[in-house]
């Protein structure tokens, strides 16, 4: 973790097959700016970055990794927090015990704050995690690894941060005076405000938005603990708004929130908002925020900062458009900014009108609402409420939310995801650095209009890793740091200093540069001491601006001889004061005093002699001219000086013409061969350059041109004639001189001089036979001319062509070609016919020429289809192209030249033509009439075969080496040859024979079979009946061993698929001498960050062994050898053209290690053994890189099987006899080991002789044959015995078997008999039980019942009756109650009021807990929290007295309290969970004891799954089916109930009423003791039955209760129930019994109440509003539901509800 500059990329070479692997190039950090420093940290990835103001230390936080660093990146201290034992399901601390689904889990870091010290207590860095459900602790911050504080045993106030790595966590620290305590630092405290989202795990009554205490801590106050004075958002269902923080920044005396969350009042998208709260408000009163709008789509906020625009603060906010409804945001991102006057003013605005204007503006239109589901609303309050209270109060509405956006149109958009923002401020101007999540970082110029120029970007991380949020500028605003995955960076802000003149500095459009003109650097503004002046600091980003410039300079060029004044006219010059001057600087030169009048300056040109040499080659020199103010050079121009000697000199053939020619003042002198400046000459006559009107050139002396021909030819005397003008200006009686220049040899000509007309002169020069020792046909020779010494000028092209015909012209036919006006014959004359010039020739020119020779002709065989090449070399082959075509014959058949490959006379290239079969012959070439030339070579017709194919299969990706088999295969040239697998080429590899010919396949893109082709020329030919079968490359899974020694030999067992498609595999190591490693060791001068820095070289070499394939899936390869005085770099497979890396299939590297060393047995003798025991061989690193089964050992000609291997010994067993010696030499026998390739002899073995047993006395073997004998005849008896008894056995078992089958079949029967009556049974139950349904009470009355039991009529359903004067009054008063009570002090200090006063009964706290819970129904997480709050301080009531009776008994108001709140959430649990399994478990049960006998006085049943009340007595019974008369409305109807004879009369009855009344609530049904039962027969017989009358039957002491059998009712008889008041006479049964309530039923009710239940539900989902008096159903919005095993319908709820308290004690707190 090195601080680091950029380092420059690594160039890889690939090198070819079997040579060392390629490796991965190195990680390349692919920025352009060298002075990036990195420093590579672990815990990727990386999440938050603070700045220590004042010191600039860094802290960073990651995954279990902490950081301290300076300014410079150097690592101070480090501090691993994490992984630990954790789950999110667990409050901490973490027991495995208690907690199963704890596992180490990492730790992400989700906040990191400083803490600014307080008087003399110092600052401290604050560290929250996402282990233990969010804790924090305090670290010092000189040295991070010491705590300050840390909580072991955390309660649920401390939970900060959210458990979910996923979820945002924000906060910030700030400090307030201490209201409560007036101790501490100057009675100050710090608070800490925190956002954090939502999270699905742990605690989940956990706000938004809550303030934790930092100091002073004070027992028993905690840290980070949220405490009942100290404020916190309170949602209504905190999921459905899934709030993202962003950002959280102070500004004034108010707090700003930046969060994404889905809008739940309008359209439930999401979006941004930002929320305001006011420093000194510890109760949210003040909370009120406001939508952010950014043109264009973007909804979700993703990173932000608060800076200044324009002087103005400003919130810069980083915007993406989210993933059509979700919370995802895509790529598409933008910087909008909003200034903070804006949002202040919109959120005053929101605060105002929902405090006096009901919420709606003066249109009518909403404008402010109460948002987060809680029971306040916007109100009319007095129209300077929000002056009087800017930060709220009890009676105020909150939390506001405005429902007017605030717009903002985008400074600057991306296709790619923005992750950070932070911005700066250079001379006025606001530039915003943008970091994504690609790793690069946007530089952006903020103008005042709110649009943004980018004007830079930076790859700061090459990994292309995001960058994170907190992207910070040090305190000197000169660099900023960027935190990305896995790396921190500290980028500068701008380049200026390295722009080292103006236009660079320009060229940059850097805000923070420009150019400051006296001091000559780039800089920034404030840094220039001129700055405010005009023309002093030139900004880059103005494009108007221009450096100092040079507009004109006079004179431009001047001669190097002349000195003159030199005026510089300059644009953008600053001024300067009066007693400042320029200075002007010519190149090297000293400075010259400037004279500045305005925009010019005078400076006087430097002295000739100073002026530096003219360059060689050159007639110029150019000299900066620059403009200096002390030492600084303003600017700079340019200044030619020429020298007119230098033109003349540079130019000898034409000296004249360059002069007056040139770009300078140059004049010539012709009488005086001078070129000169003036105007003048030494001899008078001049000739003044063409830039001065004059004709210049034309006035020039020159020779202009040959009068006689340019051809001269070699060995012929020729008189060479010349032509000039303008010689006549030369009087003197010098003579003219042709001169002619040969290979640099000068050739003086005397010349004879004519005068033509006017101006113009005839040079004959004598004749002369020229020679060159250069054979070549033509060369081109200057010639001029000279009059005494000086040389008159000529023309540039003036030049003799001397030519040879012989040169190069080896036959007739070449002569022939050479062009006419050459004069160029073939002369057959002697010594022999040669190429000459025509008047050289002795005899008569040849008219025509030889017939053409053939001396080779390539090739001499070809296909039948033709399509070959062949080329035809000899002489006289034609003297153009023209001359061959159609004359060209091979075997008899026409063969067409071709015109790129036609040589005059001498080659001849042709493609053959098709033949139609077989034949052979010469090659003829016919010129003309000439006989036609025969080549002696015979070529051949031939038809080439392809015969077969091996192998027939390889890879996809190639390398198999194909043998393709035939006959004559070698026809036409090797180049005409080439092979083909369908459409891909097949690489020949090895020399062609006539019957065979071996290519290496290529890759392909498919699998699959493809012919196989040869190509000769364009015939083809295809192997018949044979396809290449391309096949899936092989794949290699496992390969173990991974280890060898350096022997080799280890057999690799190596498995796959398709390896049997290979044709050659191969196992290859890369090795490289230690030696080698020793020197690049030394050399290494900087450290390699590659992941694999492979530098290849002609060092390494790589040593390879065939591997055996055994199958398609195995094959085995033997390790190669390798000495130990190299290093291996790398093991691969090679499987033809795939190559597998070892580390590539196990990840990890294969290893060498030494060989294993082995002691020899005995030093001088051979080692003694002694038959039946084993060899002992000792050694070091014996089982280090091989197994025992690849260990073989032999002694001499047999094995000595190893039957044990360890790291120091062998142990092998030898043969009992002495094996022969297979060494010649010597007749003992040795014993080797073998390991792979390594043998090692470890000595002679010599037997021990004397240990041979001696043979046995007759006496013994007499002896031990009578034993054998007694034992075998006592082993007879005892098998008779043991035969004897197992028939017996075998009897018996089949009895037994017998028996169990009798057993068996009347199982059979009784099962399937039972089986009969369940089903039947089964039938009957579920006909029984499944009735009318489950009968729940509808909410209503269940809250009621629960809320206020025995109460007749509950409040709930009350009405107001006021007078309507009064009514507005009264509810405006209510309203301001309401607003009481949802303040939590107040509410909880009015209970405890309530509570301390005597007066004060069990039954009032019942009702007042009660009527509280129905005030904060809708409001449960806020009347959670209250309650929390009350049970905190009856724990501590309790544990300073008796624990164990708290929640004994309802005695306190919380109590009450907390049995409503449990009822609420238990309500849906039984409706929908529990109730129906429950109460048809109950049915069931009840159905099932009830057919059979059940005691009336003890209760004890025949058919109870209670074994304790199990009636064990055998009671004889039957079932009966009674009819009872029903009434139904005025009809009488007949309904069987199905009773025991042995049933009781008051059994039969709760029978009847259990079926008649089964629908019915239990409440609603009369009681059986309410009841007589009346036995009805005929007209006029009617018996009322009763458990004891006079018939009772006594038995004893006891009385035996009457039954059915008593009175012998029989089957089918009819009964009725009528009231016991009435007398047995009565007429019929009465269907209506109000009984008044009962104990029992506070759950089931019947079905009209319930759906008048579904109906207001439903009311309430249409209107959205409660009807009146309805008590809504909680169970929406109770978040925690309790599911208690114990419940069993509504005879255990209100139980379940007393045991759940303490339950409840563990979920709450």
């Amino acid at each position: 973790m090195l601080a680091s500059s950029i380092p420059s990329s690594l160039l890889f070479l690939l090198l070819p097959l079997l040579l060392p692997p390629p490796c991965h190039p190195a990680d390349v950090i692919a920025n352009s700016d060298p002075s990036v420093r990195w420093v590579e940290l672990n815990g990727a990835p990386l999440s938050h970055l603070v700045l220590e103001p004042g010191v600039g230390h860094l802290y960073v936080g990651g995954v279990d990794h902490l950081y301290q660093l300076t300014s410079d990146l150097e690592v101070m201290s480090h501090v691993r927090t994490g992984p630990h034992l954790d789950s999110p399901d667990c409050l901490p601390p973490i027991v495995p015990q208690d907690c199963p689904s704890a596992t180490p889990t990492h730790n992400h870091n989700k906040l990191l704050l400083m803490e600014a010290g307080q008087g003399v207590q110092p600052g401290s860095l604050i560290v929250c995690g996402s282990l233990f459900q969010g804790i924090c602790d305090k670290r010092s911050l000189t040295n991070i690894s010491q705590l300050i504080y840390q909580t072991s045993n955390p309660v649920d106030t401390q939970y900060v941060a959210a458990n979910d790595p996923r979820v945002s966590t924000v906060a910030l620290v700030i400090t307030t005076e201490n209201k409560q305590e007036g101790g501490g630092a100057g009675g100050l405290m710090s608070l800490m405000l925190v956002g954090r989202g939502y999270t699905s795990k742990g605690p989940g009554d956990i706000p938004p938005i809550t303030t934790r205490r930092l100091s002073p801590v004070v027992p028993p106050r905690r840290a980070f603990s949220q405490e009942e004075e100290l404020g916190k958002l309170v949602v209504g269902s905190y999921s459905e708004y899934n709030n993202h923080f962003v950002k959280a920044v102070a500004y004034g005396n108010h707090i700003y929130f930046l969060f994404s969350r889905r809008d739940m009042w309008h359209k439930k998208e999401y979006r941004t908002y930002a929320s305001r709260l006011c420093v000194s408000d510890r109760s949210f009163y003040s909370y009120v925020e406001v939508p952010l709008m950014c043109s264009g789509g973007y909804n979700l906020a993703q990173a932000a900062w608060l800076g200044n625009h324009s002087g103005e603060p400003a919130l810069f906010v980083i915007m993406a458009a989210g993933q059509a409804s979700t919370p995802v945001a895509t790529g598409r991102s933008a910087l909008c900014v909003y200034g903070m006057a804006k949002l202040d003013a919109m959120l005053l605005r929101a605060q105002d009108v929902c405090y006096t204007e009901g919420g709606r503006g003066s249109s009518g239109q909403e404008e402010a609402y109460i948002e987060y589901a809680v029971s306040s609303k916007c109100l009319k309050l007095p129209k300077d409420s929000l002056s009087e209270y800017p930060c709220g109060g009890e009676h105020t509405p909150s939390p506001i939310a405005s429902a007017i956006p605030l717009p903002a149109t985008p400074t600057f958009t991306s296709t790619t995801q923005l992750t950070a923002v932070t911005t700066a401020t250079e001379a006025g101007h606001t530039i915003a650095f943008l970091g994504n999540r690609e790793g690069h970082l946007h530089k952006v110029l903020v103008r005042s209009d709110w649009s943004g120029d980018l004007y830079g970007t930076l790859l700061v991380d090459s990994d292309g890793s995001s960058i994170s949020a907190d992207l910070l500028l040090d305190e000197n605003q000169r660099h900023v740091y960027v935190l990305t995955s896995s790396r921190l960076s500290k980028v500068p802000v701008s380049s200026c200093e390295r722009q080292t003149d103006c236009q660079s500095c320009l060229a940059v459009r850097d805000p923070y540069c420009g150019w400051c003109v006296l001091e000559g650097r780039c800089s920034r503004k404030h840094l220039c001491q001129r700055h405010t002046q005009p023309n002093h600091w030139l900004w880059s980003f103005e494009p108007t601006n221009q450096c100092v410039a040079v507009q004109s300079l006079q004179p431009a060029n001047q001669s190097k001889d002349e000195q003159t004044q030199v005026t510089l006219s300059v644009i953008q010059l600053p001024a300067l004061t009066e007693a400042e001057s320029l200075s002007c600087v010519f190149g090297l030169l000293p400075p010259q005093p400037a004279i500045v009048m305005g925009t010019s300056i005078t400076c006087q040109s430097p002295a000739p002699e100073l002026l530096p040499p003219m360059p060689t080659g050159s007639d110029h020199v150019i000299l900066p001219v620059s403009l200096v103010f002390g030492r600084v050079t303003i600017t700079t121009g340019n200044m030619t000086f020429y020298d007119c000697g230098a033109v003349s000199r540079l130019n000898q053939s034409s000296q004249c013409l360059a002069c007056v020619s040139s770009v300078w003042r140059c004049n010539w002198c012709p009488l005086d061969q001078l070129c000169t400046h003036n105007h003048s000459c030494p001899n008078q006559h001049i000739i003044l350059n063409q830039r001065q009107d004059s004709p210049g050139p034309t006035s020039c002396p020159l020779v202009f041109a040959l009068q006689s021909s340019a051809l001269v030819p070699l060995g012929l005397s020729t008189t060479v004639v010349l032509r000039g003008r303008n010689l006549d200006i030369y009087t003197d009686e010098a003579q003219y001189v042709c001169v002619v220049e040969i290979e640099g040899v000068q050739l003086n000509l005397t010349a004879a001089v004519e005068k033509k007309h006017s101006n113009t002169n005839t040079f004959t020069c004598n004749p002369h036979q020229f020679q060159s020792a250069v054979s070549q046909l033509q060369y081109s020779a200057p010639v001029y001319l000279r009059r005494g010494d000086r040389r008159i000028d000529a023309s540039p092209d003036l030049r003799l062509q001397l030519y040879d015909c012989s040169a190069g012209q080896s036959d007739c036919s070449q002569c022939r070609a050479v062009p006419e006006e050459y004069g160029c014959v073939w002369c057959p004359g002697s010594p022999s016919p040669s190429c000459v010039y025509n008047q050289s020739c002795s005899s008569v020119p040849a008219d025509s020429c030889p017939p053409p020779q053939i001396t080779q002709v390539l090739p001499v065989s070809g296909p039948l289809e033709g399509g070959v090449l062949v080329t035809i070399s000899g002489s006289n082959l034609g003297m153009r192209y023209q001359d061959v075509v159609g004359r060209v014959t091979v075997a008899g058949v026409l063969c067409l030249p071709q015109p790129e490959g036609y040589q005059i006379s001498t080659r001849v290239v042709c493609e053959l033509q098709p033949s139609g079969k077989q034949r052979e012959g010469p090659v003829l070439v016919t010129m003309g009439t000439a006989p036609a030339g025969m080549s002696t070579q015979i070529f051949t017709y031939q038809d080439p075969q392809v015969l077969d194919l091996i192998p027939d299969k390889g890879p996809v990706s190639g390398g198999t080496r194909l043998t393709i088999r035939g006959r004559q295969l070698l026809t036409g040239q090797k180049s005409d040859l080439s092979a083909f697998l369908g459409p891909r080429p097949c690489y020949i590899v090895e020399e062609v024979t006539d019957s065979q010919l071996v290519c290496q396949t290529g890759s392909s893109n498919q699998t699959g079979g493809v012919p196989v082709r040869v190509l000769f020329g364009k015939a083809e030919r295809t192997v018949p009946g044979i396809t290449f079968h391309y096949l899936d490359d092989p794949v290699i899974t496992d390969a173990k061993p991974a280890e060898s020694f350096y022997a080799g030999g280890r057999v690799i067992t190596v498995t796959g698929r398709n390896l049997d498609v290979v044709q050659q595999p191969i196992i290859a190591v890369w090795v490289e001498p230690l030696e080698v490693q020793r020197v690049k060791r030394r050399r290494r001068l900087a450290l390699l960050t590659a992941k694999q820095q492979l530098v290849f070289n002609s060092t390494m070499t790589t040593v390879v062994e065939r591997c055996t394939v055994l199958s398609s899936s195995q094959m085995t390869c033997l390790t190669p050898t390798v000495t130990p005085e190299v290093k291996v770099k790398g093991v691969w497979f090679q499987l033809d053209n795939v190559r597998v890396h070892y580390e590539s299939i196990k990840g990890k590297s294969f290893t060498y290690y030494s060989n294993p060393e082995f002691f020899p047995l005995n030093r001088d003798a051979p080692y003694r053994f002694k038959p039946g025991g084993v060899i002992a061989v000792e050694g070091q690193d014996l089982t280090r890189a091989i197994s025992r089964q690849e260990v073989t050992a032999r002694l001499g000609d047999q094995e000595c099987e190893v039957k044990t291997l360890d790291n120091t010994h062998l142990y092998c067993e030898p043969p009992e006899i002495q094996p022969m010696s297979v060494d010649d030499s010597n007749e003992l026998p040795s014993l080797k080991v073998f390991m792979g390739n390594l043998q090692v002899d470890l000595g002679l073995v010599q037997y021990d002789s004397d240990s041979l047993l001696p043979p046995v006395p007759l006496a013994a073997q007499i002896g031990l044959g009578a034993g054998a004998a007694v034992i075998i005849l006592s082993v007879l008896v005892v098998i008779l015995m043991y035969r004897r008894k197992s028939k017996q056995a075998l009897r018996d078992y089949k009895k037994v078997l017998l028996q169990l089958e009798t057993l068996e079949i009347n199982v059979g029967d009784q099962c399937r008999k039972e089986f009969t009556d369940l089903m039947t049974e089964m039938m009957d139950l579920s006909s029984d039980v499944g009735g009318p349904g489950l009968p729940l009470l509808d909410y209503r009355t269940y809250a009621e019942r629960v809320f206020f039991p025995g109460q007749q009529v509950a409040p709930l359903s009350r009405q107001l009756d006021l007078p309507e004067s009064r009514r507005q009054t009264v509810e405006q008063g209510l309203q301001q109650l309401n607003n009481l009570l949802n303040n939590r002090l107040f509410l909880t200090r009015f209970i405890h009021t309530l509570e301390a006063q005597q007066g004060f009964s069990q039954r009032d706290r019942g009702y007042v807990a009660s009527l509280l819970t129905m005030a904060l129904h809708d409001k449960l997480e806020y009347f959670t929290e209250v309650m929390k709050s009350l049970l905190q301080d009856l724990v501590q009531q309790y544990g300073a007295k008796n624990p164990k009776l708290m929640l004994r008994r309802t005695e306190t108001v919380v109590e009450k309290m907390l049995t409503n709140w449990m009822s609420i959430c238990l309500y849906s649990f039984l409706k929908e969970v529990a109730g129906e399994p429950l109460y048809m478990l109950y049915r069931a049960i009840k159905y099932q004891v009830d057919k059979g006998p059940v005691d009336a006085v003890t209760g004890k049943a025949k058919r109870t799954l209670n074994d304790s009340h199990l009636l064990r007595e055998d009671i004889d019974y039957c079932a009966v089916t009674l009819t009872v008369l029903v009434k139904n409305g005025a009809e009488v109807q007949p309904c069987p109930v199905k009773v025991l004879d042995t049933d009781t009369i008051t059994q039969v009855k709760d029978k009847i009423l259990d079926q008649v009344y089964r629908g019915a609530p239990f409440s609603q049904r009369p009681a059986a003791d309410s009841l007589d039962l009346e036995w009805r027969s005929g007209q006029a017989g009617h018996l009322t039955l009763s458990d004891d009358d006079v018939t009772a039957v006594v038995q004893g002491r006891w009385k035996r209760m009457n039954t059915l059998q008593h009175y012998k009712v029989p089957d089918g008889a009819t009964v009725a129930l009528i009231p016991r008041s009435q007398s047995s006479s009565g007429v019929g049964v009465n269907q209506v019994f109000q009984t008044g309530e009962r104990r029992y039923s506070q759950t089931w009710t019947g079905h009209e109440q319930h759906d008048v239940g579904d109906a207001a539900s439903k009311q309430k989902a249409v209107d959205g509003k409660s009807p009146p008096g309805t008590l809504l159903s909680g169970h929406d919005r109770c978040e925690v539901q309790l599911i208690p095993s114990e419940v069993w319908g509504t005879l255990l709820t209100s139980a379940v509800i007393r045991w759940q308290r303490w339950q409840s004690l563990s979920a709450v707190f």
